[in-house]
């Protein structure tokens, strides 16, 4: 196998990387990864590089110059498998003891990953917390199992008292776990039946309805996605789910409030299916829809307290669905997954493009292995813990990968798409735009610096095959997605680095880090429903209320997963440090250093922005986010 060794001066890469040739003249890619003959880094299988990465240890195959990069290939051992129908394809392996060691979590941080869930587990079990199958005795009672978690108590206790505020609930939208769901409403869907009389009093007065929507000051949450999700029983006890609508208004002070929500109804749908012996019970039933109607009312900021408060937090458990399943789940991990397998398949350890990318895959591919075995498989965590059965879990992810755009995952795009550019007070937005550009910065610096111009671009067959694979195994060859198929220009491939770069790293510190500020306090994103959503008005009390979210010890179990997913373990590379070097020219270092000292602005106009204000967004901040989804 010919060893081939990658600089601009050495091998032709501004405009023609001539050393794809010098590799041994590679056949094109099989997208299944079924074959032993594969573009780039696969023609043969796994390369050998210079470089150290995961454990720090180097690919099996012998040592090499640090002053040069060299490729060798092996049998290859990236091949995709289909974890579940319309799902993301995912690394064919089933248990992280099949993993090779140089992606597999080091020693550091494997040994305080397992620490950490046993010393969690541990104190709940020892404080009663997971033996308890009764529901809380009173909203303050709650308080008493994140207190016990020294130093992370903080958001929580604040959320325990602002959460029945409207204030709160509207901000959740823009700085929460979930903050791209939320869109600008010009026009009231026809399901989602409100008039305005309806809205009056929340609008104030000089206004009304028609007038707040041509001005864009009116807003949507639709979890249309959760629409008919068969639902599971807990601890013997049918759970419910809903697909809420709801209507939120921008007031004169800038603040987002909720002013109309719509939960859903229960509908007729046949509760058995036929089998051999006769009718078999499905389980989730009664099912929800968006169908309005009289047994589905809308509820108001002026109706009675705990009506109201019951609706926003049917809105809150759709929006942990929402959030766990789409947000987190297949937006970050699902697609980091797939950029670092097709990364692995179809670029040499000597492609400049590799160089960049790798450090932004670090741990990734063992903590999604871990996830398949522990988290969403079927009797995994989020299994037993939330209140969809598994096949509705697969279903969700299949119903959001089929809406996923490529707009959707550019911010820029997708800010301007959801008619969110001006609304203020949107921190994921500003501190997100800023990375973008840092990110997209330092990717434009390393493109233009190693592609002469557009033919070099298209005509490099290694980055053909990669974005192809990535196309057919991440996003199932969808067209209608907008993603491409192939890059034709630098432009193009400076987007796409910057969706792939931002993705890992930015965007999963979004929508990661808050989970356990925000979710520790049950009744502010509740993992399941015991009672089924209310069919008229004036039903709602305490005690119901204490009997429809979660008992104690799913609570328990659900915070031992939150909590671990969102802390600070060791061995983490923040965004923009590179120990291991990649590059050996001398601009690629400076155009790192360059990233670095731009993200230490954005961290100093973050701080500055934080050190006043009464509850901090920090999740965006570069001294909290990870160059890669290690977590």
């Amino acid at each position: 196998m010919a060893p081939c060794i990658a600089s601009p001066a050495t091998s032709g890469w501004r405009g023609s990387p001539q050393w794809r040739e010098e590799a041994g003249g590679r056949q094109a890619a099989d997208p299944q990864g079924t074959s032993s003959s594969r573009a780039g880094s696969t023609a043969g299988g796994l390369p050998v590089t210079a470089g150290t990465w995961g454990q720090g240890l180097l690919w099996p195959g012998g040592l090499v110059s640090s002053d040069a990069q060299v490729c060798s290939y092996f049998p290859p051992p990236f091949r995709w498998k289909s974890f579940a129908q319309g799902w993301p394809r995912c690394l064919n392996v089933d248990s992280i003891f099949d993993l090779d060691s140089n992606i597999q979590f080091s020693r550091i941080r494997a040994n305080n990953f397992t620490g950490f869930l046993i010393f969690q587990g541990a104190s709940h079990f020892l404080s009663g917390f997971l033996l308890r199958r009764s529901s809380w005795k009173s909203l303050d009672e709650m308080r008493t199992i994140f207190s016990r978690t020294q130093g992370r108590d903080i958001v929580p206790e604040y959320v325990a008292k602002h959460w029945q505020e409207d204030d709160f609930f509207g901000s959740q939208f823009l700085n929460g776990n979930n903050p791209i769901i939320i869109h600008r409403c010009t026009t009231l869907p026809p399901k989602f039946p409100v008039t305005p009389e309806m809205v009056a009093g929340s609008l104030g007065g000089g206004t009304d309805l028609d007038k707040e929507l041509q001005e864009g000051r009116i807003f949507i949450v639709d979890y249309k996605v959760l629409e008919d999700i068969p639902t599971d029983t807990i601890y013997g006890r049918q759970q419910y789910i809903a697909a809420p609508l709801c209507l939120l208004h921008q007031g004169t002070d800038g603040l987002l409030r909720p002013i109309a929500i719509q939960v859903g109804v229960s509908h007729p749908k046949s509760c058995c299916q036929e089998g051999g012996n006769g009718p078999i019970p499905l389980s989730g039933v009664p099912q929800l829809s968006q169908t309005p109607g009289p047994r589905s009312p809308i509820f108001l900021p002026s109706d009675d307290e705990w009506d109201w408060l019951l609706a926003k937090t049917w809105v809150r458990n759709a929006d942990f669905y929402s959030h766990q399943l789409l947000t987190h789940l297949l937006r970050t991990h699902l697609f980091g997954e797939v950029f670092a397998i097709a990364t692995l398949r179809h670029l040499p350890t000597c492609h400049p493009l590799f160089k960049l990318l790798m450090p932004h895959f670090h741990f990734t591919l063992h903590i999604n292995t871990l996830a398949r075995s522990v988290l969403i498989n079927q009797g995994g965590l989020i299994d037993k813990g939330s209140g969809v059965t598994y096949e509705g879990l697969l279903l969700v992810v299949q119903r959001g990968l089929e809406q996923v755009t490529y707009t959707s995952l550019c911010l820029p795009d997708d800010i301007q798409q959801r008619g969110m550019s001006h609304v203020p007070n949107y921190h994921y937005r500003d501190d997100g735009m800023s990375l973008w550009e840092a990110i997209e910065s330092f990717v434009t610096g390393i493109v233009t610096f190693y592609y002469g111009g557009d033919a070099a671009v298209s005509g490099d067959t290694e980055l053909q095959a990669w974005v192809m694979d990535i196309f057919t195994n991440g996003f199932l060859g969808r067209t209608s997605s907008g993603i491409p198929s192939s890059l034709q220009t630098v432009v193009e491939l400076i987007k796409f680095l910057t969706m792939v770069m931002f993705t890992c790293s930015a965007q999963h510190a979004a929508v990661n880090n808050g989970q356990y500020d925000l979710g520790a306090f049950v009744p502010n994103a509740p993992s399941s429903m015991r009672h089924p959503p209310p069919t008229e008005k004036g039903q709602a009390f305490l005690q119901h209320f204490l009997d429809t979210i979660p008992e104690v010890a799913t609570t328990a179990n659900i915070l031992v997963a939150l909590i671990l997913l969102s802390s600070q373990l060791k061995d983490r590379r923040l965004l923009g440090q590179y120990p291991e070097e990649w590059f050996t020219e001398a601009e690629p270092r400076r155009l790192i250093r360059a990233f670095q000292g731009r993200l230490e602005e954005i961290r100093d106009r973050i701080e500055e922005r934080n050190h006043l204000a009464e509850l901090r967004y920090n999740y965006l901040n570069p001294l909290e986010t990870e160059n890669s989804i290690s977590i």
